[in-house]
Order: structure tokens, then C-alpha cells, then sequence
């Protein structure tokens, strides 16, 4: 593990001033599962470097899903046998995981990571993201030349969750961009929005950029709560969204559009307070079903007055639209 030009201790663990980085190749519907477990250890952080094919005259990427991702993290080098502990922990953790056979997800490897280049390590694996017709996800760090049409979302995901690299948030961005066509085309917008477990805000601030006003984005962590706001003032949406932290019910008065990338046990769970939130004729946009679990979803959201309208599907990953009809 250590450098060929840093000294290295008696266990073999970089010295101080170096990062360890944890990563594992694995299939991007396992990406989750492999994330939360370097999460464990990986005081410094993780990060996702999805398989992408270059687009646009190599100008942006698109995610290909038949490829595996990298899932990185990072945790201090400084202290050998807490290294060797977390890799221990890790090692297991991804064997029973590996044990299942559900996906193929690789075996972790390490290396050292310099102090002066991890602050910006994890940045190097996210690019310009192009998703559904026109929107395009772009961080902060990297160029985009922009199109016409794009509806471009400037994104710095910090610790919180939602990048665009997941088929969740892809799927949720492609029905949110049709149903703001579909209202733009019946002479409106898609009016007043609730954004449920925001995460970085990334769907918040597309809605923004598609036409919704106001809108309303919670999240139970702070640091959801803090990335979301901060994307929303790069956006110039900081009027426009309201980024509390919280969950459902909000307590506010029913919303026109209740978008809800979570997963199928909290969409079923959370049915009726999701119907309660939405107007007569309102839309959800419900994401992160697995596609087993899907007639579970639907038959809860129906059970509630939510028929379903519409469906967007990525690998295992299916996003519903549907609409309260009562």
C-alpha cells in the first residue's frame, strides 16, 4: 500500500499526510449498496465514477449501465491499525454482499492518496451529464458548451446524495422534463412542486429550470439540507426554492407536482401522506423501485386515489408518474 516515495510504517500503511482510498468495480445497480459500506469507514468521504461513453464530439458523457462503476472512499492513513480494521470491516461487508450473487461487485483495492490531491480526487469521476432530451448536468468544476435548448443544472454534490449518475435520478430528471413539456404545451408550468428527501437538490432545481414556482425541497440531513440550498443560489433558483429540513407532511397546502426519489418500502409506507400533498389532478413522479417491487408501489399508490400514467425504466430501476384522481 505505500507510496514508492513516501516512508511507509512497520504495518505497510502510508504515512502521515496521505489518504487511504478504498475502491470496488461494481455493477451500477449494486453502486448503493457498495457505497453505504465504504460509507462506514470513509471519514473522508465517497464518491462514484460511473462507466460513461464520451458524446457531443467528446464534449459531455452519457452513463453506460453495462458497464460497471467505481465506487471510491477515502479515510486518513495516519493510523495504521484503524486502516487495517476498516479494511477488515469493508473486506467482509462486500463478501457477504459478493455472497448474494445479485450483481457482480469486484474485490477492494487500495492505494494512497496524497493530502494535496484528495481534496479534489473525487471530482475527477463525475462529468457533464446529458439526461433525457434536454437537460444536462453539469459540475461546477467542469465546461459545457451549452445547446439551444439545454436546460443546464450546475451541480456541486458535496456529501449529499444525487449526482445524476444514479438510473434513479436519471429516470425522475426524464418524467420531470415531460411533464413540464406536456404543461408548457397546454400553455402553463408545472406550477407549485414538492421535492421529497432532496439530497443535493438536483431535482428541485430542475424543476426550477423547467418552469415550477415556488417550490418546496426537505430532507431530514443537514447536510442534504446545506448542498441544496447552495445549489439552488448557484442556480439562481435561491427565491424560488425553499430548502427546509424535514420530511412529509409539510403541513402546507396541497402541491401541483410531488416528485419522490426515494425507495419502494418508503413510497409504499408513505402513500397516503404522498396523496395528501398533492391536489385532485396533481402528479407524482415516484422513483428508486426496484423493479421486483414494483406492483407493490403501484397497488399502494392506487389504494390511495394515485393512479399510475406513465413509467420510465433503467436496467432493474423503474420511476412511475401518476396522478391523484380524487
Amino acid at each position: 500500500m505505500p507510496s514508492a516515495d513516501a516512508p511507509a510504517d512497520s504495518e505497510g500503511t502510508s504515512a502521515e499526510g496521505t489518504w487511504v482510498e478504498l475502491s470496488v468495480a461494481a455493477d451500477i445497480e449494486a453502486v448503493e449498496a457498495v457505497s453505504e459500506i465504504l460509507g462506514r469507514v470513509a471519514a473522508g468521504g465517497t464518491s462514484v465514477e460511473p462507466a460513461f461513453v464520451l458524446v457531443d464530439e467528446g464534449l459531455s458523457a452519457a452513463v453506460d449501465p453495462s458497464r460497471p462503476a467505481i465506487v471510491r472512499g477515502y479515510l486518513p492513513a495516519a493510523d495504521p491499525r484503524a486502516v487495517e480494521a476498516a479494511v477488515a470491516e469493508v473486506t467482509t461487508a462486500l463478501g457477504h454482499l459478493q455472497a448474494f450473487g445479485l450483481r457482480p461487485i469486484g474485490d477492494l483495492e487500495t492505494r494512497p492518496v496524497l493530502e494535496a490531491d484528495w481534496a479534489a480526487a473525487w471530482k475527477e469521476h463525475f462529468p457533464v451529464l446529458r439526461v433525457g432530451r434536454r437537460l444536462v448536468i453539469r459540475p461546477t468544476w467542469r465546461h459545457h458548451r451549452r445547446a439551444a435548448d439545454d436546460v443546464v443544472i450546475a451541480l456541486d454534490p458535496g456529501m449529499a446524495f444525487g449526482t445524476g449518475l444514479h438510473p434513479t435520478t436519471r429516470l425522475c430528471l426524464t418524467a420531470l422534463e415531460r411533464v413540464a413539456d406536456d404543461a408548457a404545451a397546454s400553455g402553463s408550468g408545472p406550477g407549485r412542486v414538492l421535492d421529497v428527501g432532496t439530497g443535493s437538490g438536483i431535482l428541485a432545481v430542475g424543476a426550477g429550470l423547467l418552469g415550477a414556482s415556488p417550490i418546496v425541497a426537505v430532507d431530514p440531513d443537514p447536510i442534504a439540507v446545506e448542498a441544496a440550498s447552495a445549489n439552488a443560489a448557484r442556480n439562481g433558483l435561491a427565491g424560488r426554492i425553499d430548502v427546509r429540513r424535514g420530511s412529509v407532511p409539510t403541513g402546507l397546502l396541497p402541491f401541483d407536482l410531488v416528485l419522490a426519489n426515494l425507495i419502494a418500502s418508503l413510497l409504499i409506507d408513505l402513500a397516503p401522506v404522498l396523496a395528501a400533498e398533492l391536489r385532485p389532478g396533481g402528479t407524482l413522479i415516484a422513483s428508486g423501485i426496484y423493479v421486483d417491487r414494483e406492483g407493490e408501489v403501484r397497488a399502494a399508490l392506487a389504494e390511495v386515489g394515485i393512479g399510475t400514467a406513465g413509467r420510465d425504466a433503467e436496467g432493474d430501476w423503474v420511476a412511475l408518474t401518476a396522478v391523484r384522481d380524487r
